[in-house]
Order: structure tokens, then sequence, then C-alpha cells
């Protein structure tokens, strides 16, 4: 009964150092493909243009502007609302 016991624990101890190595085997081939990835991905980074850089700011520029334009209508607006409000109301 012992000797059967026994089996089964060497049995179970092979079945796992088996399992541990297949997984370490595998964590090694997923580091070196993460590794070839970041390099690849490295390489592949590079620094726009300048001219494209400059062209980026130009149309920056004219969102800010855009925006300021919208901010200073809105504002318009709302005054030219609160006058027309201030003149029914002395019309009343």
């Amino acid at each position: 009964m012992s000797s059967s016991c026994s089996f089964r624990i060497t049995r179970t101890a092979e079945d796992l150092a088996q399992t541990i190595t297949a997984l370490s085997q595998r964590l090694v081939k997923l580091e070196q493909r993460q590794e070839a990835l970041e390099l690849q991905l490295g390489s592949n980074h590079q620094e726009p243009p300048a001219e494209e850089i400059a062209m980026l700011d130009g149309v920056e520029q004219l969102l800010r502007e855009c925006q300021e334009l919208l901010d200073n209508s809105q504002q318009i607006e709302e005054s030219e609302q609160s006058w027309n409000q201030e003149s029914d109301n002395l019309a009343a």
C-alpha cells in the first residue's frame, strides 16, 4: 500500500516538474518575442519631419483662433440678449 502511494507521489512530482519545465520554456519564448516586438517598435518609431511639425503647429494655431472667435461671438451674443432684455424692460 505504501509503495502504491509512493509511486503516485513520485509520478505526480514528475508530472509537476514536466509542467513547470514546459511553462518555463513558454515563458522564455514569450519574453523573447516581447523583446523582439519592442525592438521592432523602437526601430519603427521615427520623429516626424520638421515640415509636418510646422504644419501641425499651424493647424493648432488655427484651432485656437477659431475657438477664440467662437468664445467672442458667444460673449457678444450674450451681451446682445442682455441688452435686448433691458430695452424690453425699459419699454414696458
